[in-house]
Protein backbone atom coordinates (compact mmCIF):
# COMPACT_ATOMS: atom_id res chain seq x y z
CA UNK A 1 0.00 0.00 0.00
CA UNK A 2 1.19 3.63 -0.65
CA UNK A 3 2.53 5.53 2.27
CA UNK A 4 0.06 7.46 4.21
CA UNK A 5 -0.02 11.67 3.44
CA UNK A 6 -2.22 14.28 4.22
CA UNK A 7 -2.25 17.62 2.67
CA UNK A 8 -4.15 20.47 3.88
CA UNK A 9 -4.22 23.89 2.29
CA UNK A 10 -5.31 27.26 2.62
CA UNK A 11 -5.52 29.49 -0.58
CA UNK A 12 -6.93 32.92 -1.74
CA UNK A 13 -6.71 31.69 -4.82
CA UNK A 14 -9.83 29.52 -7.12
CA UNK A 15 -9.38 25.56 -5.98
CA UNK A 16 -8.45 23.20 -8.48
CA UNK A 17 -10.39 19.78 -7.70
CA UNK A 18 -7.39 17.81 -10.25
CA UNK A 19 -5.00 19.14 -7.79
CA UNK A 20 -6.88 17.72 -4.62
CA UNK A 21 -7.34 13.93 -7.02
CA UNK A 22 -3.64 14.16 -7.69
CA UNK A 23 -2.42 14.59 -3.98
CA UNK A 24 -4.74 11.73 -3.02
CA UNK A 25 -4.03 9.04 -5.81
CA UNK A 26 -2.15 6.13 -5.73
CA UNK A 27 -1.63 3.17 -7.87
CA UNK A 28 -2.50 1.04 -5.03
CA UNK A 29 -5.62 2.67 -4.22
CA UNK A 30 -8.81 2.08 -6.35
CA UNK A 31 -11.22 4.41 -4.19
CA UNK A 32 -10.34 8.53 -4.50
CA UNK A 33 -13.97 9.41 -2.93
CA UNK A 34 -14.29 13.61 -3.76
CA UNK A 35 -16.27 16.33 -1.87
CA UNK A 36 -16.54 19.98 -3.32
CA UNK A 37 -18.13 22.61 -1.35
CA UNK A 38 -19.59 25.13 -3.56
CA UNK A 39 -21.11 28.78 -2.36
CA UNK A 40 -24.41 28.79 -3.31
CA UNK A 41 -26.86 31.50 -4.16
CA UNK A 42 -29.05 31.49 -1.53
CA UNK A 43 -32.16 34.08 0.15
CA UNK A 44 -31.78 35.23 3.86
CA UNK A 45 -34.43 37.41 5.03
CA UNK A 46 -35.13 38.68 1.56
CA UNK A 47 -31.26 38.99 0.58
CA UNK A 48 -29.86 37.55 -1.46
CA UNK A 49 -26.37 36.23 -0.78
CA UNK A 50 -23.43 37.28 -4.07
CA UNK A 51 -20.48 35.37 -1.67
CA UNK A 52 -18.88 34.46 1.40
CA UNK A 53 -16.05 35.93 2.72
CA UNK A 54 -13.60 33.33 4.51
CA UNK A 55 -11.50 33.59 7.56
CA UNK A 56 -9.39 30.91 9.41
CA UNK A 57 -7.27 31.14 12.82
CA UNK A 58 -4.68 29.77 10.07
CA UNK A 59 -1.74 28.71 12.94
CA UNK A 60 -4.20 26.67 14.58
CA UNK A 61 -5.57 25.21 11.54
CA UNK A 62 -3.10 22.35 10.76
CA UNK A 63 -2.71 21.29 14.29
CA UNK A 64 -6.42 20.72 14.16
CA UNK A 65 -6.22 19.02 10.66
CA UNK A 66 -3.99 16.76 11.89
CA UNK A 67 -6.25 15.75 15.05
CA UNK A 68 -8.95 15.04 12.08
CA UNK A 69 -6.29 13.18 9.95
CA UNK A 70 -5.42 10.90 12.99
CA UNK A 71 -9.25 10.52 13.55
CA UNK A 72 -10.18 9.09 10.16
CA UNK A 73 -6.79 6.82 10.33
CA UNK A 74 -7.92 4.77 13.40
CA UNK A 75 -11.21 4.15 12.22
CA UNK A 76 -10.35 3.53 8.76
CA UNK A 77 -6.57 2.03 8.43
CA UNK A 78 -6.82 1.40 4.99
CA UNK A 79 -7.11 4.95 4.14
CA UNK A 80 -3.83 6.06 1.85
CA UNK A 81 -4.07 9.70 1.79
CA UNK A 82 -6.10 12.66 2.68
CA UNK A 83 -6.19 16.26 0.90
CA UNK A 84 -7.94 19.55 2.06
CA UNK A 85 -8.03 22.55 0.17
CA UNK A 86 -10.12 25.82 1.62
CA UNK A 87 -10.30 28.99 0.44
CA UNK A 88 -9.67 31.90 2.72
CA UNK A 89 -11.26 35.74 1.40
CA UNK A 90 -13.96 36.25 -0.81
CA UNK A 91 -15.28 33.01 -2.55
CA UNK A 92 -18.64 34.16 -5.34
CA UNK A 93 -21.66 32.13 -5.81
CA UNK A 94 -20.69 29.17 -8.16
CA UNK A 95 -17.07 28.37 -7.44
CA UNK A 96 -15.64 26.09 -4.79
CA UNK A 97 -15.19 27.04 -1.15
CA UNK A 98 -13.54 23.82 0.15
CA UNK A 99 -12.30 21.02 -2.06
CA UNK A 100 -11.32 17.09 -0.31
CA UNK A 101 -10.39 13.73 -1.37
CA UNK A 102 -9.37 10.47 0.57
CA UNK A 103 -8.29 7.62 -0.80
CA UNK A 104 -8.18 4.00 -0.07
CA UNK A 105 -8.44 0.95 -1.76
CA UNK A 106 -11.52 0.60 -1.34
CA UNK A 107 -14.92 2.43 -1.88
CA UNK A 108 -16.53 2.43 1.47
CA UNK A 109 -13.86 3.99 3.60
CA UNK A 110 -13.10 6.24 1.34
CA UNK A 111 -16.17 7.44 1.07
CA UNK A 112 -17.73 7.52 4.13
CA UNK A 113 -14.33 8.95 5.88
CA UNK A 114 -14.95 11.84 3.30
CA UNK A 115 -18.28 12.52 4.60
CA UNK A 116 -16.54 12.41 8.25
CA UNK A 117 -13.83 14.69 6.85
CA UNK A 118 -16.62 17.22 6.04
CA UNK A 119 -18.74 17.17 8.82
CA UNK A 120 -15.68 17.43 11.55
CA UNK A 121 -13.67 19.94 9.22
CA UNK A 122 -17.32 22.66 9.95
CA UNK A 123 -17.26 21.40 13.59
CA UNK A 124 -13.64 21.83 14.60
CA UNK A 125 -11.85 23.86 12.31
CA UNK A 126 -11.10 27.24 13.44
CA UNK A 127 -12.43 28.69 9.77
CA UNK A 128 -15.46 30.90 9.80
CA UNK A 129 -17.54 32.44 7.03
CA UNK A 130 -19.31 35.60 6.50
CA UNK A 131 -22.23 35.72 4.09
CA UNK A 132 -22.38 38.61 1.98
CA UNK A 133 -25.62 40.09 0.21
CA UNK A 134 -26.82 42.18 -2.57
CA UNK A 135 -27.96 44.54 -0.13
CA UNK A 136 -23.74 44.97 0.82
CA UNK A 137 -25.08 43.99 4.27
CA UNK A 138 -23.17 40.68 5.93
CA UNK A 139 -23.35 38.37 8.85
CA UNK A 140 -21.18 36.19 10.21
CA UNK A 141 -23.02 32.69 9.98
CA UNK A 142 -21.45 29.54 12.46
CA UNK A 143 -21.81 26.13 10.86
CA UNK A 144 -24.56 23.90 12.37
CA UNK A 145 -21.95 21.50 13.30
CA UNK A 146 -19.70 23.89 14.94
CA UNK A 147 -18.44 22.23 18.30
CA UNK A 148 -18.47 26.22 20.21
CA UNK A 149 -20.98 28.01 18.24
CA UNK A 150 -24.51 28.19 19.98
CA UNK A 151 -27.68 30.30 18.65
CA UNK A 152 -25.54 33.39 20.04
CA UNK A 153 -22.71 32.99 18.20
CA UNK A 154 -24.14 34.06 14.32
CA UNK A 155 -23.38 37.96 15.13
CA UNK A 156 -25.02 39.89 11.95
CA UNK A 157 -22.91 42.35 10.41
CA UNK A 158 -23.79 45.22 8.52
CA UNK A 159 -22.08 48.15 6.20
CA UNK A 160 -24.83 50.27 7.51
CA UNK A 161 -24.84 52.12 11.27
CA UNK A 162 -27.64 50.08 12.13
CA UNK A 163 -28.85 46.63 11.93
CA UNK A 164 -32.58 46.72 11.63
CA UNK A 165 -32.91 42.87 13.52
CA UNK A 166 -30.89 44.52 16.59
Amino acid sequence: MSEPRDVCVLSRDWLNVQDVVDAVSSPSCGAVSVFIGMTREDVVESRKVIGLEYEAYESMVQSEFTKLCADIRARWPDVARICVHHRLGWVKVGEASVAMAISSPHRQDAQQAVTLCISRLKAAVPIWKKEVYDTQEASWKANAECLWAGPSSQRPITSSAENPKE
